[in-house]
């Protein structure tokens, strides 16, 4: 896949070695009441870039959203970043996944990916409606992006599912 965009030739390759040093794939979790296991899953694909005077890493962003065609890009004041962010499960199902598969990463990222990729397949096929299969999310999640931040440890999420089960 190619397009045009400033003048410049977005290719894939060039997608994915972009996203392999500055592209993130996670899966965050939130507690609610109103769900049935009280978890919800939130599984996430973003690139953030510094604010640039000349904006040029805001028009890198908009070429990778552009060669999506989804997602959106949006400014974070605590970091003063643009970020390329996709929470959409049909998109990263039918858009980014088949990116990756097809050109695929060539750093350690490459494992986030494939845990990611799992992760969004078991979403999309419910098993986070149940037990069994909101732990094995739960689990491959935290095996992703080890050194990263956590609002929640593994094992308040998992005692939460057991709770709601016995309530």
């Amino acid at each position: 896949m190619e397009y045009s965009y400033l003048n410049k030739k977005v290719n894939s390759f060039w997608v994915t070695g972009f996203v392999d040093g500055e592209g993130c794939f996670s899966v965050s979790f939130n507690l609610k009441q109103s769900l049935i296991l009280g978890v919800e899953v939130r599984p996430s694909f973003s690139i953030s870039q510094s604010r640039d005077k000349e904006g040029l890493n805001f028009n890198s962003l908009k070429s990778i959203q552009e060669f999506f065609c989804c997602c959106s890009i949006k400014h974070s004041k605590h970091d003063n970043v643009w970020v390329y962010e996709c929470r959409s499960l049909e998109d990263i199902r039918l858009k980014i996944i088949p990116h990756f598969l097809e050109y695929p990463l060539q750093t350690r990222k490459i494992v986030d990916f494939s845990l990611f990729k799992e992760v969004v397949g078991l979403v999309a096929a419910k098993q986070h409606l149940n037990e069994l299969g909101l732990a094995l999310i739960i689990e491959k999640s935290y095996a992703m992006n080890v050194s990263g931040k956590r609002k929640f440890q593994k094992e308040q999420l998992i005692s939460k599912i057991i709770r709601k089960k016995i309530l």
